[in-house]
């Protein structure tokens, strides 16, 4: 019955269009409306019957009328969740106060033991494994190191075997012991450091129990005060970095748990005697005081001569957020600093107690602790007066204390500034040397954490924002350098082979117009990165002895990846387009579906950890750019005070790399995670969210195995897959190749007898369950994970997916064709249509597909490469698009190619999908989408054999253009995937005016710019006698380079690569053939890379989407000369418009419209940077609870710093000096 149906439709339609072509055209206008509609119907039949055809979209839908169709509880859901996440997170925190405990008892029972300074350990940097290469033992006796006038001591590195292990992302590791990291900066020989080597070493086993009671731990670890990591499992320290900037106490998670929240002002010395190396010292103590701040933390810097004034202008008076924007802010601030004059310390100090007070009084900043850090070359005086005034006035105690960094070698007052630190339970510290620095300045972090130990029996819990595991954001600014010196090379090469045609302004804005795409590429998911919270506890030093010094021991803490918390968050119950997130104290988001840490596809963002929620949930309420609504401000309120409601909005979501847009109307619900700073949010449409599709009760798994059916039947063959990102199944202390092979496993297991679901995905912390279980064990002793329920299975996902397995498994099992009929279809329709592959993706997380092939041998590469690219269902944007497309036709197909898919040369596929809902009573639910993908070649010829040559003669251009505008269909191939704004910018404005497309400004708050950079003054090094030996150093290097450039080109490998490259024909080198002074600085010039330092910023996009009004008069209406000279028509049962336009009326070439990105310019005032303009709108936020800022036992503790290691070098200093006569 097929063929004849297929035959008498195609003549129907043949007549019906030669009708239609024949008649005369009215008005005598070019475009004959008649013929354009004729056109449109058509193709929307044709395509409508194909999708309808292949996909067997009314089987599927048939195969859904056994589910049932329930209400979805988002208050009831968002509180399961939260109870989960909450359950987990007890757990890792359980395993670090375990380690905590251990760690004090074990330094208080080796309190006596004397360092060995031979002993040997795991490093992480030096050990090795099996087979490899071992540096050999110095044949020589060892040098003296001058430092600590000592042999320098040679230890072997240990050998350790190590294996890759997929819950550590395929770190190859050892669960045996832990391995040590060493900062650069620290020598792991000295006493204290190498004694607390050895003692931690016995944290092994705590490790290894921790890791037993819970298999889903990440990595564990011990930061020491003295600056070593011991970390479990062991595993080697590899990085691609130039230099290991890694040190521990520089981490939040360390920070944070060493100190309670603090407020920090910063006052530098201005004086003119503050040059050359000690302005450098200085401003590395800045920078490296910086470093040590978090969000919870506050902080400002002021210089001071005859005046006090802020690094940054509009930072004045206040303190501000220690985010990673507003200390890039600060660090660019200093950067710039120049001293002028003498320096007020008595204006300073005033003014920086003032602001300290305010802050205090008026409620803001960290309400905690409060510390002023002076860093200068001497003071004129002590200044006990502004002492007595603003911080004695409650004895024992100082509110506020104060820490001073007296900065040079050669230095008279040093007595003044040392008094100033000891009566304020400071620390005082003597600088001379850069290298020195970090370790100096670190040690402000003990005198903070006084209060905390003396208390000793409080130990706050610490839950750090967001952050990529190990990596520094100072490696940004080196990859960005990095990436810009790689194009700048590039574009010299590339002259040198083409000359002047790179010079021609196409080609330059071609070429900048790829680097700016590039920029723009700022994927959500990313394997760069490991993106992680940390919980973490500090660690006292309790010997009897140690109250009179108070020592913090280091901290002890585990990582949460991001990636495991979600895995908790079971989208399947959100549905299609419903998402949850996690929001901090601070209003930031811990994990969201639009958080975009990084851009140019491997570079983290200046201030890619700082996004707060209301820059990522955009209200459709047209508001300009940071105008956010109250209500939406209100809401946050709420969500970081912890409290639960609900709420509805106007939302605008952006998908598809931010250059598609759907308004939609969304509900919310938000709860606390209890004992965290964290509130979890969930949202899923109003308009199909509200309900989901659900098996019925007598489709039970266990019901079925009754009944004899095999489930293990419904997953056979190949073709299909699960969302890998899901979880379905899982076992604790087995690892899987796939999530199918792992799915198999547990569906065999289910079969079994004794079988029962789990009650929970995280078990009880070892010490709750221990009160549960002593009831019932006369040991007491509590069972593990392992021994208790080592697996984990989401009940209602699992019998989702087995229903949805057992009604599909037909659709790739068999084809909709008859066996008579199959061979013949077969081939007609991979001939006719290009089909590649038919695919249907169901709301449980399974895909399933099948392929079209052109003859009847076997080849699954269409296949393959669809479920490798496609197999995370309801995540996927073709079946986010058909849902929504669902509202605005019941049976429509959405059809899209990729985004300039002309410009590749290779065959474009197309993929069309279309959603199934089932019904029951008043309600409906998403169940499934079902599509295929075809050729573009043969979806041009069908367009081509329907309008027949009237859209390729030169007086019309006729286009396809999809719901956003993007082009489907043109005479020109290489257009295909373009916006169509940038290919005719005029018409594109037109349909914008007659409500054809509704422009829709989106925001990015998470956007990144590029600023100049400004030639950095040298007036700072001019003294410095190192700066002589460097320029000499730098004057032979390039020298010996030049020659060793010249060297090379006369070796027989690289003169040929070069003779090739650089030579033409004859033989002769290729030169511009204008060889004066003024073309090649202008080639020169144009072919200089302007180098850029990276910026936060705000850009908005302008998108389109189409009005959905059922009865769009504009469809009606008629071409008319050139006032009006174009026909748009829907094409039915699609996403898709036909366009057709007269070519020879004028338009404006110049008017393109873009949806790339463009900088917002917000009103600055002269020298206002973007982040003063944020600072002034800040938002609010929620202290943590702990802070412990004093303790009455402070004041016996009489240490208070000490002075710098300094060691003459005569020779340099003569060698320097003497250069800096003949230099």
């Amino acid at each position: 019955m097929a063929r004849p149906f297929w035959a008498w439709r195609r003549l129907c339609l043949s007549l019906l269009f030669v009708f239609i072509h024949s008649a005369p055209t009215a008005n005598g206008d070019k475009i004959n409306y008649n013929l354009v509609h004729s056109w449109a119907d058509k193709l929307g039949l044709e395509l409508f019957s194909l999708g309808d055809f292949i996909t067997r979209r009314k089987e599927v839908q048939e195969s859904f009328k056994e589910a049932k169709v329930v209400t979805r509880q988002g208050g009831v859901i968002v509180e399961s969740m939260a109870k989960e996440i909450e359950m987990m997170m007890d757990l890792k925190v359980s395993a670090v106060r375990r380690i905590m405990d251990t760690a004090e008892n074990t330094a208080l029972s080796h309190q006596n033991d004397m360092a060995d300074k031979m002993f040997s350990y795991y490093n992480a940097k030096s050990m090795a494994e099996p087979g490899e290469p071992t540096p050999p033992a110095p044949t020589t006796p060892p040098d003296m190191d001058d430092q600590i006038g000592e042999p320098l001591i040679y230890v072997p590195p240990k050998v350790l075997v190590l294996e890759p292990r997929p819950e550590f992302h395929n770190t190859p590791v050892n669960f045996s012991v832990s391995s040590v990291h060493v900062p650069v900066n620290v020598f792991d020989r000295a006493s204290d450091v190498i004694k607390a080597i050895q003692w931690s070493e016995n944290l092994d086993q705590i490790f290894r129990d921790n890791y037993k009671n819970d298999p889903s731990l990440s990595w564990q670890f011990f930061g020491s005060s003295t600056g070593f990591m011991r970390q479990f499992p062991a595993s080697k320290w590899k990085k691609d970095v130039p230099v290991d900037l890694y040190d521990c106490r520089l981490r939040s998670w360390y920070m944070e748990a060493a100190t309670s929240p603090k407020d920090i002002i910063i006052l530098m010395d201005g004086s003119g005697s503050m040059l050359g190396q000690r302005l450098d010292i200085a401003k590395h103590v800045v920078n490296t005081i910086l470093d040590t701040l978090g969000t919870n933390d506050f902080v400002n810097i002021f210089t001071f001569d005859k005046e006090v004034s802020p690094v940054v202008g509009c930072f004045e008076d206040t303190l501000i957020q220690a985010n990673l924007g507003n200390i890039r802010e600060l660090k660019e601030g200093i950067e710039s600093f120049k001293p002028k004059s003498i320096a007020n310390y008595t204006a300073a100090l005033t003014r920086a107690f003032e602001i300290l007070e305010e802050t205090k009084i008026n409620s803001r900043g960290a309400q905690c602790n409060q510390a002023i850090m002076i860093i200068g070359d001497g003071a004129p005086e002590n200044n006990q007066e502004v002492f007595q005034l603003h911080n004695w006035r409650d004895p024992p105690y100082r509110p506020v204390r104060v820490f001073t960094y007296l900065i040079g070698k050669e230095v008279a007052n040093w007595d003044d500034i040392r008094w100033m630190a000891c009566e304020n339970q400071g620390y005082y510290v003597h600088l001379s040397d850069t290298a020195e620095v970090r370790e100096m300045v670190l040690n402000y972090i003990p005198v903070m954490a006084r209060p905390l130990v003396l208390g000793r029996h409080d130990h706050p819990v610490i839950w750090t924002q967001v952050y990529a595991d190990l990596e520094d954001t100072k490696l940004s600014d080196y990859l960005w350098d990095i990436k810009q010196c790689e194009e700048q090379k590039a574009d010299v090469l590339e002259y040198w082979k083409v000359h002047d045609r790179m010079l021609e302004p196409a080609e330059m804005h071609r070429r900048e117009y790829r680097r700016m795409k590039e920029t723009w590429n700022q994927p959500v998911d990313s394997n760069v990165y490991q993106f992680m919270t940390t919980v973490s506890m500090p660690i006292y030093d309790r010997r009897e002895n140690a109250t009179r010094i108070a020592n913090i021991l280091g901290v002890a803490g585990t990582d949460v990846p991001i990636s495991e918390i979600k895995k908790l968050l079971s989208p399947f119950m959100l549905g299609v387009n419903g998402y949850a997130f996690i929001v901090t104290n601070n209003g930031y988001v811990l994990f969201h579906p639009d958080f975009r840490p990084i851009f140019q596809g491997y570079i983290l963002k200046p201030a890619y950890n700082s996004v707060d929620m209301i820059e990522v949930e955009l209200l459709d309420d047209d508001r300009a750019p940071r105008d956010f609504n109250p209500v939406l401000m209100t809401i946050r309120d709420s969500i970081i005070n912890q409290s639960t409601g609900s709420k509805w909005m106007l939302v605008k979501n952006h998908f598809d790399e931010m250059k598609r847009v759907a308004r939609v109307k969304r509900q919310y619900y938000w709860t606390a995670i209890k004992n965290t700073p964290f509130t979890l949010v969930i949202t899923y449409p109003e308009r199909y969210g509200v309900s989901r599709v659900e098996p019925r009760t007598e489709q039970d798994i266990h019901r079925t195995y009754i009944t004899g059916k095999n489930i293990r039947s419904f997953f056979d063959g190949k073709r299909w897959k699960i969302h890998p990102d899901w979880l379905f199944c899982k076992q604790t202390n087995k690892t899987f190749r796939t999530p199918e092979t792992e799915l198999l496993y547990f569906v065999d297991r289910m079969s079994e007898p004794g079988w029962h679901w789990p009650s929970s995905r995280s078990a009880l912390p070892p010490e709750h369950a221990a009160a549960i279980y002593s009831n019932n064990s006369s040991t007491g002793r509590y069972p593990s994970i392992n021994e208790k329920e080592s697996y984990y299975c989401d009940r209602q996902l699992m019998q989702s997916l087995v229903f949805d397995a057992r009604v599909t498994k037909w659709f790739s099992n068999s084809t909709s064709f008859n066996a008579r009929d199959k061979e013949e279809k077969r081939h007609e329709f991979k001939q006719r249509f290009g089909i590649t592959v038919a695919f249907l993706a169901t709301h449980s997380g399974l895909t399933r597909w099948h392929e079209f092939h052109s003859n009847m041998a076997e080849q699954p590469s269409a296949g393959e490469s669809f479920s490798q690219n496609n197999k995370r269902a309801i995540d996927e944007i073709w079946y986010k698009r058909a849902v929504d497309q669902y509202f605005v036709h019941k049976e429509s197909f959405v059809y899209s190619v990729p985004f300039d898919a002309g410009e590749s040369g290779s065959e474009i596929i197309v993929t069309a999908s279309n959603a199934i809902f089932h019904n029951e009573s008043s309600k409906s639910a998403p169940a499934a989408v079902v599509g295929f993908q075809f050729q573009h070649s043969a979806f041009y010829k069908l367009f081509h054999n329907i309008t027949g040559n009237a859209c390729a003669v030169d007086d019309k251009d006729c286009y396809i253009l999809d719901n956003n505008g993007f082009v489907i269909i043109s005479s020109r191939v290489h257009e295909t995937g373009r916006f169509f704004g940038e290919v005719n910018g005029a018409i594109m404005m037109r349909l914008v005016e007659e409500r054809v497309y509704k422009r829709v400004i989106v925001y990015d708050y998470q956007a990144v710019c590029f600023e100049s950079k400004t030639e950095i003054n040298a007036s700072n090094t001019l003294l410095s006698p190192l700066f002589h030996l460097l320029r000499v150093g730098k004057w032979l290097l390039h020298t010996a380079l030049w020659y060793i450039v010249q060297l090379m080109r006369l070796a027989p490998g690289i003169s040929a690569h070069y003779n090739d490259v650089y030579m033409d024909a004859n033989g002769t080198e290729q030169e511009p053939e204008d060889h004066g002074q003024t073309k090649n600085a202008a080639w020169l010039r144009h072919l200089t890379l302007r180098r850029t330092r990276l910026k936060s910023c705000d850009m908005q996009r302008e998108l389109y989407t189409l009005y959905n009004e059922k009865d769009n008069v504009v469809y009606n209406m008629t071409a008319h000369a050139c006032e009006r000279p174009f026909v748009v028509l829907p094409i039915p049962n699609s996403n898709l418009i036909l366009l057709v336009i007269d070519q020879l009326c004028p338009r404006d070439v110049a008017l393109v419209l873009t949806v790339n990105p463009a900088p917002i310019n917000y009103p600055l005032a002269p020298n206002e940077t973007f982040s003063c303009y944020k600072h002034a709108r800040e938002f609010n936020r929620v202290r943590p609870q702990s802070c412990i800022s004093r303790h009455a036992n402070e004041s016996a503790i009489k240490l208070c710093g000490k002075g710098c290691a300094f060691y003459a070098n005569l020779t340099l200093l003569l060698l320097s000096h003497a250069l800096s006569r003949l230099l």
